[in-house]
């Protein structure tokens, strides 16, 4: 049996009741329907990052080839990189291929030979 839903007089008090109650008492799950919302963005936030000048060239030059704006392209790469990252949660720490170092991540992310 499915309760009534009661009415609310504000956000505040919806907010208490829901934390008091369980939504399955309210809401026939049977009968639900997958809902979408096509024009829904998630929320994004401004930040400022300093790259080696030779990786944003790399990333420009990409995104040209490519025909995309480059700071898409590198919201994409990132999207990638930490996904990937995600879904190993055992490897927290860097993969031993990469040679990231104080001193490469200012040349450009190149290893430096000599």
């Amino acid at each position: 049996m499915v309760k009534k839903l009661p009415r609310f007089d504000s956000e505040d008090a919806e907010r208490q009741f829901w934390a008091a109650h369980d939504a399955s008492d309210y809401f026939d799950l049977a009968s639900a329907k997958r809902t979408e919302f096509p024009n829904l963005r998630p929320s994004t936030q401004t930040i400022s990052l300093r790259l080696p000048v030779a990786i944003l060239a790399d990333l420009k030059a990409m995104a040209s080839r490519l025909d995309v704006p480059y700071q898409s392209l590198m919201k994409v790469l990132i999207a990638e990189g930490v996904d990937r990252r995600r879904r190993r949660p055992s490897r927290l720490s860097r993969p031993r291929s990469s040679k990231l170092t104080a001193e490469t991540a200012t040349n450009g992310g190149r290893e430096l030979r000599g």
